[in-house]
């Protein structure tokens, strides 16, 4: 208990460095629209202190303290109005709640900072409870500092760790059971963003297998638990409709609005992803968006069917289905080939550096180049605000850009093989190597005693 007490103890300093840093752009003054001034814009590059929180207090009538999603909608140049942000509707309410009582930029960072640091804690406690000691990759990890209150993401995170913690430390229960309210977890957390969403399918083929060695199959069932996975499959479905209802039923088009813009969002400079670095002359064409529209969501979902292919091919080995280490992989797959990938994701993928024992050399490697990508591209940025150099050969900010982005992708497709050849953890998942290390009981295969 002590040392989970000082887990958290070691994350609320990071998330107050984490604060710190963001609250470099705010101030000293403010104008009609509580905008931070002066030169809120360079600052925010040049000194890399930018956050989406701070950014969007002007622009989608959040200074306003418009309720979201029931009044607004999307024009046809695809501007969001009238209360609508970009977020799925969870968000969308932490947003809202965060700039209630608040009339300036600093104030909505210090209050959202205020709603969103509990989530980081809470993620600090189950992963402790999860992962002893790996757990200080988030309690210490640069990522918190640089990206903790760069945008929502805090509250999605814990969603997602949540329902590991859930699925392998709750008390009591059947597979079932733990199983089901983890679904309701990631259907939550795809409330707030959509990513938790994509572990529903791993989680849902551990249960049908029987979870560890299969050895919690239900009585009576021999070989596949169907009615356990539909049970997983609709938990998570029944949530997010529930959450999502109500905002529909009350305002269509301004819910409907955020998901078209996601949908409608061109690959550009503030995507930062592989699609615009590895096709920046024509990136600009309409061909290209439309293409990039469609590939794009094709080849993520390959990678998740490659993953949970290869997943299935290790249960054959070892006698269980990794779904811990297969989310790992497919959200690698989704971060390398979506069309987006905001500095913040990083914080997606922290916890499954403490959940799955990859080795440090890779852990070590991704974070020195998302920190050269998170810091670099905004001092690139600050370059073209100020109209200065911005070549490769021109200075270390474009060369510090270029080794993260294709560092990090390099990393990407190495992580996600990692992922998968090594073993949780989370100690009640461990498994076994060979079919013939395994005694079979009733069936099926049972980890040996002691």
């Amino acid at each position: 208990m002590a040392g989970l007490v000082l887990l958290c103890l070691l994350t609320g300093v990071t998330l107050l460095a984490g604060y710190a840093n963001k609250a470099r752009c705010t101030g000293p003054e403010f104008n009609e629209w509580g905008r931070s001034v002066p030169a809120f814009q360079e600052r925010a590059y040049g000194q890399a202190c930018y956050s989406d929180i701070q950014k969007l207090w002007i622009g989608r009538e959040i200074d306003r303290h418009m309720f979201p999603y029931v009044h607004g909608g999307i024009t046809e140049e695809g501007d969001l109005y009238g209360g609508v942000v970009e977020y799925p509707v969870l968000t969308g309410m932490l947003m809202w709640a965060g700039a209630m009582f608040v009339d300036t930029d600093a104030g909505f960072l210090a209050a959202s900072a205020l709603l969103l640091a509990p989530f980081g804690m809470a993620t600090a406690w189950w992963l402790g409870r999860l992962s002893g000691r790996r757990a200080l990759l988030w309690a210490l990890g640069p990522p918190l500092v640089l990206y903790a209150f760069h945008n929502w993401d805090l509250a999605v995170v814990a969603c997602a760790t949540a329902a590991v913690f859930t699925v392998h430390r709750r008390a009591g229960g059947s597979l079932r059971g733990r199983s089901v309210f983890a679904a309701v977890l990631l259907g939550l957390g795809a409330a707030f963003k959509v990513y938790p969403g994509m572990f529903v399918l791993p989680l849902l083929l551990y249960v049908l297998t029987g979870g560890r060695g299969g050895a919690e199959l239900p009585a009576g069932v021999r070989r596949f638990d169907v009615r356990g996975a539909a049970g997983v499959a609709g938990a998570s479905m029944a949530t997010v409709a529930a959450v999502n209802l109500p905002f529909a039923l009350v305002g269509f088009e301004g819910w409907r609005a955020s998901f078209e813009f996601q949908a409608q969002r061109r690959v550009d400079l503030s995507t930062n992803s592989i699609w615009y670095w590895g096709f920046r002359p024509y990136s600009d064409t309409e061909a290209f968006q439309q293409i990039v529209g469609v590939v794009s969501p094709l080849l993520v979902l390959a990678s998740f069917a490659l993953a949970c292919l290869l997943g299935w091919r290790r249960r054959a080995r070892t006698g269980t289905f990794p779904w811990i280490q297969v989310s790992a992989a497919m959200l690698c797959g989704f971060l390398l080939l979506h069309k987006v990938h905001s500095p913040q994701y990083t914080l997606w993928l922290l916890p499954f550096f403490a959940l799955v024992s990859v080795r440090w050399g890779w852990i070590v490697a991704y974070l020195v180049a998302d920190a050269m990508m998170g810091i670099g591209i905004f001092r690139w940025m600050y370059l073209i605000t100020t109209g200065q150099a911005t070549g490769i050969h021109d200075g270390f900010t474009a060369q510090a850009v270029m080794i993260g982005v294709w560092g990090r992708a390099a990393l990407l497709v190495g992580l996600f093989v990692a992922f998968l050849a090594t073993r949780s953890s989370v100690d009640d998942d461990e498994e076994l190597s060979t079919p013939h290390d395994r005694r079979l009981v009733g069936g099926r295969p049972a980890v040996p005693s002691g």
